[in-house]
């Protein structure tokens, strides 16, 4: 076996850099009609397709992870929220943007967590999002129509599950 010394480039530092980050998703529902947000034409990763609100946590921002979720759905879809119990974990790995600290061929690994959550307001608006969100549109979708909804494909599994435990 080969010696390593120390600082030498070996097999696992030769490969790209990967950070990792971590998400939450709201499947909130109300009247049997789960929301769902689309993604606008300048989506950088999945123009069109169609996910739940949520995103990745703000290490300095977010005080914990019920207040992550809320902001997240605040300022993507204007609906204040009850947040609820974790029902599946999963991850996906997105290019990072190369910038300060950041070399290029970066990967992104988001481990996320899927949440049922409770509306406390009923009406959404796309008014409060960030330009990074890439949204264009939102509709209160009956949960026996979700399968003719094209989906981000990371969510796909996550929808099954949710839906399965939804029957």
């Amino acid at each position: 076996m080969p010696s390593a010394e120390a600082g030498a480039a070996g097999p696992l530092t030769a490969l790209s850099p990967i950070t990792l980050q971590f998400a939450q998703k709201a499947f909130i529902v109300s009247g049997g009609r789960l929301l769902l947000v689309r993604k606008s034409a300048s989506d950088p990763f999945h123009p069109g397709r169609w996910e739940v609100p949520g995103g990745r946590l703000e290490v300095e921002a977010d005080l914990g992870l019920d207040d992550h979720i809320r902001r997240e759905v605040w300022e993507e879809v204007g609906l204040k929220i009850d947040p609820g119990p974790p029902f599946h974990l999963w991850q996906w790995f997105m290019p990072d943007r190369p910038g300060p600290g950041r070399p290029a061929g970066g990967q992104i690994r988001v481990v996320a967590a899927a949440r049922r959550c409770r509306p406390v307001t009923l009406d959404p608006s796309l008014e409060n999002q960030e330009e990074s969100d890439h949204l264009d549109g939102c509709a209160w979708v009956p949960l026996d129509e979700i399968g003719a909804y094209e989906l981000i494909p990371s969510l796909r599994p996550v929808m099954r599950a949710f839906l399965a435990s939804s029957g």
